[in-house]
């Protein structure tokens, strides 16, 4: 049956993403909006006029409330969230309303409204650094930086919603999201593929040693889809046998990638002889040094793994931006 579905952070990469695959099969989608933004790939894909949009503030507590209540939403993505690390460590304070508390207004609005399914994006940067990898989700939280923090909270909050409330919640702890559609030219993948498709030397920040776990967008949506499903799922066991209402779910592409391989393959895909401008030494202050998340818990739930390897997504990624040099020339 086609389902009522509100998705906050519906403009950004995997939101857009997560947005079309509900409209392609048939779900009514209403999306939140702050900000009026001319580009996005909700516009460019000329989705927005095959959804209904709320314009407003997470932060407002009314908001949503209003919003579940009048277009009978019955299912809820909550993907808003700052996510940029380094504005993060300069802007702490908005960092903590918008990812701490927007999450606690969203998930009472939930509750008070009877959402019957509602997946929370936390990250994997909610471990912290950590000397065992890949990271598990028996693995304790003990993040340090401002981000990582707010996302833990995120996860730990939304967590208490189903053990105290019975909000069926499910919360993801993902690895590097990548693909089409990213305007966010602070990040790694989007900067890199504009500046090779442009002529000009990707910057890498660091010494181009950290390593991350990258995954695909479209893989990201298959997994979040399959949690929606679950926890549907879980509705029929019996009390204490629930496996998705209350968890935690990791995804990831596999395995840990360096900064310096991952722009060098985004040179290679784009057809660019420029070489990465490595202006860093270490790891940038207030970012982990190695990532990698083990998704086998997700697997065993629903049969999920990457379909995407990261030389294809790669490949896919810079065909997006090929073919909208309006988001980077």
């Amino acid at each position: 049956m086609p389902r009522s579905v509100f998705v906050t952070g519906g403009y950004g990469l995997l939101g857009s993403w997560l947005v079309r695959a509900l409209v392609e099969r048939g779900d009514r989608v209403v999306v939140l909006q702050r900000d009026r933004t001319p580009r996005s790939a909700l516009l460019l894909g000329a989705l927005e006029r095959r959804i209904d949009v709320v314009h407003g503030d997470l932060a407002d507590p009314g908001l949503v409330a209003r919003a579940l209540g009048e277009y009978e939403v019955d299912t809820v993505f909550h993907l808003a969230a700052q996510t940029i690390v380094g504005t993060a460590n300069r802007s702490p304070l908005a960092t903590f309303e918008t990812n701490v508390r927007g999450t606690w207004l969203l998930l009472e609005a939930c509750r008070l409204h009877g959402a019957q399914r509602v997946v929370v994006a936390a990250s994997d940067k909610a471990y912290g650094a950590s000397a065992t990898l890949p990271y598990r989700e028996d693995h304790p939280l003990e993040p340090r930086f401002p981000y990582d923090v707010s996302k833990a909270a995120t996860d730990l909050i939304a967590r208490s919603y189903w053990h105290t409330y019975r909000l069926p919640v499910a919360v993801t702890r993902f690895a590097n999201l990548y693909g089409g559609g990213d305007l966010n030219r602070s990040r790694l993948i989007p900067e890199a593929v504009a500046a090779a498709l442009a002529g000009r030397a990707p910057v890498i920040r660091s010494d181009g040693t950290p390593e991350r776990d990258f995954l695909y967008v479209g893989d990201a949506v298959d997994a979040y889809l399959r949690l929606a499903d679950a926890l549907d799922a879980d509705a029929g066991a019996a009390a204490g046998e629930e496996r998705a209402r209350g968890e935690a779910f990791n995804a990831g592409g596999g395995e840990p990638r360096a900064v310096l391989d991952v722009v060098a393959r985004i040179c290679r895909i784009a057809g660019t002889d420029v070489a990465p401008d490595v202006r860093g030494s270490g790891t940038p202050d207030g970012e982990i040094d190695r990532q990698w998340v083990d998704p086998s818990k997700l697997r065993e739930l629903t049969g999920w793994r990457p379909a995407v390897d990261l030389d294809e997504g790669l490949e896919r990624t810079v065909a997006w931006y090929r073919d909208h040099p309006e988001t980077w020339s």
